[in-house]
């Protein structure tokens, strides 16, 4: 029994855990384990840099294979040996009935049982027998099916597995972007904090100098003060011990002395606390940008003729003037400018620009009703809160570089907010009262080059 257990071990090692058959050109991975080398190959069919092992999923950092000589030999052998020992076995040895010492003939497809013709008189006279080829014929056809379906289970586990290495790779992938995003936020709030720091640092060092001027000043004042009284004092004492003809010559000046003397004013200050605020005016652009975020499109309906809107509806560029257009009551007639798409009657907003090229322009807010045949620039009292730039600055590869805007709209607080992305920080905010419905606002100067705003999309 023990050499029966040993030698299925043994041909068990000489399997393939892919195909579960024996091994053919058996080659060894980093892990140890050993497959069929078109086996192995198939299963890190489309993967990249790092190829898991399908029964440890140790990581292998390439898809070298080591061939397994001694190994493939083994298993050369191993195939020999259950041919060589059945034979010898049949031989030897013929199965008999432990019960009855008859030899087995017969197989019982209830109780799944080999037969001798005296179990069958005994206790299986109902049962549904069949001899022992036949049996083995039919069970080994049902087998096989089994041995089908089992492959179709463990092809698809391997696909499932691959499903999720791969999405251990999108998970990684996306955390190392995610560091990414927030290692260059921190270093901008960081580049903020500087300047902040340098900020604060210069006006308290400016406050110091003056406090040190004052109580300079202080000082000397006292020690005016206390020289004053110790030449009082000794004038008052040289004057107690003269004689009576002396003290009393002059002794109206000394009360005089005294009683004008005044303590002058004790300087005190207090020091003004000094805070630190772009940190948490960061924090806040960030809390609004993931609770308000809008994404807009671009009203070509109200666009002057000489915009050109791209055919997503999220960016907007000028071109050459063109006096022959139709007049339209919706469009902006003088100003090339236009609205978007969506409008907004309550509640708290928040959407981002970006801006490339030369030139001027502007974002902001209008009424609906705001007039759009005007030719002064807008204003707050018309209708229109929005912020004017132009875009000039350069990179060191002397391009024009980009520039980030963001807009937040608090319609109940009567509130429009504008903060350069760039450096996280607040350009300005307009205060007023709104009682209709607000839509944000894009302008394009006459004389800008090349320049385009663009809607950035806020996922």
């Amino acid at each position: 029994m023990a050499f029966a257990v040993s030698l299925a071990d043994l041909q068990a090692e000489a399997y393939c855990p892919i195909c579960l058959d024996y091994l053919r050109d058996p080659v060894t991975i980093a892990c140890g384990h050993n497959f069929c080398r078109s086996c192995i190959h198939q299963s890190w069919e489309g993967l990249r840099d790092i190829f898991p092992c399908p029964i440890c999923l140790h990581h292998c950092c390439n898809g070298n294979l080591k061939q397994n000589t001694q190994l493939c030999n083994m298993t050369d052998i191993v195939k020999q040996i259950p041919t060589m020992r059945s034979k010898r076995k049949r031989q030897e040895e013929k199965p008999l009935c432990e019960k009855h010492n008859q030899e087995l003939s017969l197989f019982c497809e209830k109780d799944l049982e080999l037969l001798c013709p005296q179990c069958k008189i005994s206790n299986h006279q109902d049962h549904h027998l069949m001899p022992i080829d036949q049996a083995a014929t039919s069970h080994r056809r049902k087998l096989k099916y089994y041995v089908e379906l089992l492959k179709k289970q463990v092809g698809n586990a391997e696909k499932e597995l691959k499903i999720q290495v791969s999405k251990s790779f999108e998970l990684k992938i996306k955390v190392e972007n995610q560091m990414g995003e927030l290692y260059s936020d921190f270093e901008q709030v960081k580049d903020v904090l500087e300047k902040e720091k340098d900020v604060i640092l210069f006006t308290l060092q400016i406050e110091e100098k003056d406090i040190q001027k004052k109580l300079s000043e202080s000082r000397v004042i006292f020690s005016e003060h206390i020289s004053t009284l110790k030449n009082l004092l000794v004038e008052i004492t040289e004057k107690c011990v003269q004689s009576e003809l002396e003290l009393l010559t002059g002794i109206e000046s000394i009360y005089n002395k005294y009683e004008n003397l005044s303590t002058p004013t004790v300087f005190s200050y207090e020091l003004k606390k000094k805070y630190i605020s772009s940190s948490e005016q960061y924090f806040n652009l960030q809390k609004k940008i993931n609770l308000f975020k809008v994404n807009l499109t671009l009203d070509i309906e109200t666009a002057h003729p000489n915009l050109v809107i791209s055919e997503d509806r999220k960016s907007v560029t000028l071109r050459k003037m063109n006096p022959n257009y139709l007049q339209n009551s919706k469009k902006f007639s003088f100003l090339p400018a236009l609205l978007s798409s969506q409008g907004f009657v309550s509640g708290r907003h928040y959407w981002q620009v970006e801006v490339r090229g030369k030139g001027e322009w502007a974002v902001g807010v209008c009424k609906e009703s705001f007039p759009r045949d005007t030719i002064t620039s807008p204003s707050p009292k018309d209708g229109c809160w929005q912020i004017r730039l132009w875009s000039y600055t350069f990179d060191a590869l002397n391009r024009i570089k980009s520039r980030r805007v963001g807009i937040f709209l608090d319609y109940e607080l009567g509130e429009v907010s504008f903060y350069n992305l760039n450096n996280k920080t607040l350009i300005y905010t307009f205060n007023d009262t709104f009682r209709e419905k607000l839509r944000p606002y894009f302008y394009v100067g006459p004389y800008s080059d090349l320049l385009t705003i663009q809607i950035v999309n806020l996922e």
